[in-house]
Order: C-alpha cells, then structure tokens, then sequence
C-alpha cells in the first residue's frame, strides 16, 4: 500500500513539472523560444556526430559565445558542458582579440627626433659637468617638450663618479626669511690662500653678495654683513657655522641689524645645505678648470660666474629656472643659438630669429 501511494505521487510531482513547464513556455516571448529551440538543436547536432568522444568545434564555442551575449537565460538549456566552461571561453578570446589589437598600434612615446637628440649630445659635450636636468632645463627654456627621463637616456655615456652629498631640507616653512653665510678657500698660482666670503638667500638661490681677503677679520666680515643688506633689507634668519671668524663684533653688528642668527651644530654642514651646495656648484663648475693668479682676478672671474649663476643657470629646486627667471622660447621664435658663457665653461641656449 505505502509503494503505491509513493508512485502516484511521482506520478502527480511529474504532471505538475509538465504543466508548471508548459505554462513558462507559453509565457516565453517568442524570440525567447526561438532562441531556446535554437540552442537545443544545435547541442542535439553535437550528439548526433559519429565521434566517440564529444568534441565541441570553433562554431560550436562561438555559438556559444554569441548566444550567451544576448541571450540571459541561456545557461538553462545548456547540457554539453558546464556555464563555466563558456565563461572560460569568452576570456580566452577577449584575451586574443586585444593581443590581435595591440599588434596594430606603435608602443610607448613617439620618438625624440633626430635634431633633438643632437642637440642633447651637445649640450653634454659642450658643457662639462651637465647632468641631465641641467639639460632638461635647457630644452625647456627652448620650448622643447621632453621627458627629463627621456633626456637621462639620451645623454652620451660618461666616467661614473661617487655619489654627490644630498643636502636635507632646512627650515623650509622660513625659506622667504632666510638667509646664509659662509667661506670657501680658494689656492693661488702662487700657493697662497685666498677666503670668499659670500650671502646666500634661500628663497631663489641668489648671491646676494661676496667678497675675497687673504686676511679674514671679525671686523671685514662684519662689515661684508652691512654691504650686502643696505636699507632694511635684512632677513629675518641667517644661518652660519661655529667659526672663530664670527666674533663679538660681528654678533653685535648682526643684532643691530635685527637678524636672528642661527647655528648650526659642529661639523654638521648638512645643516646649512643651500650654502655647502653653492660652494660645491662654484668648484665643480668653474674653480676646478681655472688658475687662480691673485685676489683681483678671483673677484673678477666669480662675478663672471655668478653673473652666469643667477641669469642662466637652472635649478631644480626652482623647478628648472635660473634665480632670474627665464623666458621660455616656443619653437615658432627661431633656430636655436649658442652663447658661451663664464668663458665658454658653459653655454646659455636661446631662440633668435634668423
């Protein structure tokens, strides 16, 4: 009695299928039938092949890839494989097809022209000691669009040499109120010694003034101090060193003028980066290629260099401009001329019309 009872409700649980069935279909739209027949004949297509093992070709994965692309229900009526399987599938030709893409189009940046790379491997055999942002400020200067990257891996090949001294940032948040001071000696063709005394504003880098002696006093300092800040043009801060020159005098001389000093710690001459960072650009730059004669020729030929400093050399903490800033020369100005500078040391690079 019970095994009968459990096969009419089979019976039952299946005409319902049927009817519930038959019921969604008539509810279907039409093109979803349509699209459903479709999908069932073509599977009853991939068993009727006379192939042992059942092998699904290209059509029958882009049927597939196509149906599934328009179709939402078609995972209902799949039987042959997985929906994984199709998902799978699309990826696969989704990766094809923009690898196919890629092939038709030129990677990466458009290439530096010829005229443009020549003129990078000038400015490096023209100008020793330029790095690639001193050119990289050069070609900007000259209204040339370019990646200093780019310019990096255009410079010729040079002797590698020691990392430089990186200098750390110094009272940034006073940069507009600061100021420096510092020597730097400098030997003569005669085997003396020569001291430059220099003033050094923070905001644009500039040599506000400098002088020479042989014979440094608290007293000349002192006085240098005056000469470089006439008429309430003192800076609120300047930064020194703990040397023995800056005695009693100087220190009034300082406070009389309303500058606050401040003192670096001893033998921390990151602490005063922008004037250790001048003094080594003026070496590296030009005292290393000339001879000293005297205390007049050292005075003329740094003004040359630091008339060259302030007017045309670039800085990359001015963002690639000189103290006084540069005009930049579009293309559309002229062919491109050379101007020595500092003796022909360097060279300033502008547009003049022909």
């Amino acid at each position: 009695m019970f095994a009968s009872d459990l096969g009419h409700y089979h019976v039952m649980a299946a005409i319902l299928l049927s009817f519930f069935g038959a019921l969604g279909s008539a509810l279907r739209t039409r093109g979803g039938l349509v699209l459903e027949n479709l999908a069932l004949r073509q599977q009853l297509a991939v068993f009727k092949r006379r192939d042992p093992r059942l092998r699904l070709t290209h059509p029958d994965r882009l049927f597939w890839l196509a149906l599934s692309r328009v179709w939402s229900r078609w995972r209902e009526t799949l039987v042959v494989v997985r929906p994984e399987t199709v998902v799978g599938w699309h990826r696969w030709a989704f990766r094809r097809f923009w690898t196919w893409r890629s092939r038709h189009r030129q990677p990466g940046r458009p290439p530096t022209s010829r005229e443009v790379r020549d003129l990078i491997e000038h400015m490096a055999a023209a100008n020793l000691g330029w790095g690639a942002p001193r050119v990289h400020g050069e070609l900007l200067k000259l209204g040339i669009v370019i990646s200093e990257r780019e310019v990096s891996r255009l410079m010729p090949p040079r002797p590698r040499k020691p990392p430089s001294q990186t200098w750390r940032t110094f009272l940034a948040n006073h940069v507009g109120t600061l100021a420096s001071v510092d020597f730097f000696t400098v030997p003569t063709a005669t085997f003396r010694v020569l001291y430059v005394f220099f003033v050094l504003a923070h905001d644009r880098r500039r040599v506000l003034h400098f002088n020479v002696t042989e014979t440094p006093s608290a007293q000349w300092t002192a006085q240098q101090i005056v000469e470089a800040f006439p008429e309430d043009t003192a800076p609120k801060y300047m930064i020194r060193d703990r040397d023995g020159i800056y005695g009693d005098r100087f220190c009034r001389r300082v406070e009389g003028l309303g500058i606050e000093e401040v003192l670096t710690a001893p033998r921390s001459p990151w602490q005063n980066p922008y004037a250790e960072r001048l003094v080594g650009s003026v070496r590296r730059e030009f005292l290393d290629r000339v001879i000293v004669l005297g205390e007049r020729h050292l005075h003329r030929i740094l003004k040359s260099y630091f008339a060259y400093y302030h007017r045309s050399r670039t800085h990359l903490s001015l963002g690639k401009d000189a103290p006084e800033p540069r005009a930049v020369h579009p293309p559309s100005m002229g062919e491109i001329v050379e101007l020595p500078e500092v003796g022909g040391l360097h060279h300033r690079y502008e547009r003049l019309a022909a």
